[in-house]
């Protein structure tokens, strides 16, 4: 996949309009359950993410009114029951490849999350950088639901980062539901949005950030999830470096000029 402007999936929905590019389920009626070849797909599509110069910017939205239902109940929870530890230790580290092929793609994420998401498609969401919601939103992590732990795909340690360790810890125990509204006041949502602005919103969202400085954007990100196993002087020394290398960029450059020029820089990412 060296072009994923012009990628065609198998197992779930991809476009893409002037580098930004969207991808949903396809499973609409089943509210887009995940499947073992979907999970797959999706880890090596945002792995390639990371080497793209074609795609700035990422959406994830719901499709028919559902983000994603999680694993599909017969295709991936039945046939689990069967396997032995070593094959059930591959699927559940393929899974976790999923969330740290997101975190290292280098492209912000947005998530915009109608009704269901839950499971691993709360999982989803939690990696992306952004997440908004409709006022149906429904967000579980319902491992313990049918007898997991919480523990799966990095939820115990990015969702109390998010929302605080009480409130991470009431959700991965009891496996209930965050509504729309308790999202965005923990912080999990940074905006609630109305059903049929949430599209339009994100996609607003996706080209404010497309238009930017895009290297600069892939540091930021980079900084973002490294600086969380750093001290405040290794992280202060990280970004020192960070920032001179974006100060030898173009952009950097541009912004100077349309300064002093009085105009709006435009942003090239190099």
């Amino acid at each position: 996949m060296t072009d994923l402007s012009q990628f065609k999936p198998e197992h779930f929905n991809w476009e893409v309009s002037d580098k930004i590019a969207t991808l949903s389920l396809s499973r609409p009626e089943r509210k887009n359950p995940l499947t073992f070849e979907s999970y797959a797909e999706i880890r090596d599509l945002f792995r390639e993410l990371a080497y793209s110069e074609t795609i700035d910017v990422v959406v994830i939205r719901a499709n028919g009114g559902n983000f994603c239902s999680g694993g599909d109940v017969h295709e991936i929870i039945g046939p689990l029951v069967a396997m032995d530890m070593k094959q059930l230790l591959k699927f559940t580290r393929m899974t976790g490849d999923l969330v740290k092929a997101m975190l290292a793609c280098g492209k912000p994420i947005i998530a915009a999350v109608e009704g269901v998401a839950v499971g691993a498609g709360a999982i989803m969401a939690m990696a992306s950088d952004m997440r908004i919601a409709t006022r149906d939103a429904k967000t579980a992590f319902l491992f313990t639901r049918v007898g997991l732990a919480g523990c799966d795909m990095g939820a115990c340690a990015m969702l109390p980062r998010i929302i605080g360790q009480s409130r991470a810890a009431d959700l991965l125990y009891t496996g209930r539901s965050m509504s729309a509204e308790e999202g965005e006041r923990w912080g999990f949502y940074s905006r609630i949005v109305a059903g049929d602005e949430i599209a339009a919103t994100a996609q607003d969202m996706a080209q404010r950030i497309a238009s930017g400085p895009n290297f600069a954007h892939m540091m930021t990100k980079t900084q973002l999830n490294h600086e969380w196993n750093m001290s405040i002087d290794q992280a202060i020394e990280a970004e020192a470096q960070a920032q001179a290398i974006c100060m030898q960029s173009e952009d950097f450059a541009r912004a100077y000029h349309a300064f002093v020029a009085k105009t709006r820089p435009e942003f090239k990412g190099d």
